[in-house]
């Protein structure tokens, strides 16, 4: 299991700074600099970078690829456990984008670089509206961060060994990289909507780490609550 962490300070500054992130962009502080980063990536787009960033760009991918291959790894998880509670990583992953991310961003209402309406650096924007208007935070780099940490939880479980040092650079680091980079390049997202989603993932992700997840009170369900790993004590609250 991916160790978890001991200290909140790092969730408490990531949490303070999305929020000040939020409020400058409120305030109209910030817009400049998000259209000048948007300019320059607009003037050097070649096609085949472009379209070499769009393909590295679907690693954050939540709805298409991260949930489809973290619920293959859950079934393969459950199936060798014969553990309901293999399958808590990716409920958790999946409750805490959905009731975070999607939230914030239909309250933002913050149109994407490619608008092609007035006043488009603007949180609120009155000429955007539904799919034009949901760019605050960036989905692609809160659900990077969430589902890389359910991805890593459910392969060191299939590993049966903690991940090593490389192996957690190379799948919760370079992945929110690339999506960082790739979503701010093409255009997807403004620069300070892929800071405030990997600030809001950072959160999120931290706190699926935090879950214990063979503790977590079940029901009898004829063994199936049995603890993910060997030796770990169970906690079943419901029928002590």
């Amino acid at each position: 299991m991916p160790r978890t962490p001991k200290s909140w300070w790092p969730d408490v500054a990531s949490l303070a700074a999305f929020v000040a992130i939020t409020v400058a962009l409120i305030n109209g502080h910030l817009l400049s600099l998000d259209q000048r980063v948007a300019d320059w990536a607009f003037a050097h787009q070649p096609d085949p970078v472009y379209w070499t960033a769009r393909v590295l760009n679907y690693f954050g991918q939540g709805g298409q690829v991260l949930m489809p291959v973290a619920l293959i790894l859950t079934g393969v998880l459950v199936w060798r456990s014969r553990s309901v509670r293999a399958a808590l990583p990716f409920v958790a992953g999946f409750v805490l984008t959905y009731v975070t991310i999607g939230p914030l961003k239909i309250w933002a209402d913050r149109a994407a670089p490619r608008f092609d309406g007035p006043d488009k650096t603007v949180m609120f924007n009155p000429y955007a509206s539904g799919a034009e208007a949901m760019s605050y935070p960036s989905g692609h780099l809160g659900n990077s961060l969430v589902w890389y940490a359910v991805l890593a939880i459910l392969i060191a479980a299939l590993l049966r060994r903690p991940l090593s040092a490389r192996e957690t650079v190379l799948i919760r680091v370079v992945p929110v990289a690339i999506v960082f980079c790739t979503t701010v390049y093409t255009g997807f997202h403004w620069l300070t909507d892929s800071v405030a989603g990997l600030l809001l993932g950072v959160v999120l992700a931290r706190l699926v780490e935090r879950i214990p997840w063979d503790s977590v009170p079940l029901p009898r369900l004829r063994g199936w609550e049995r603890p993910l790993h060997p030796g770990a004590p169970a906690h079943d609250a419901l029928h002590r």
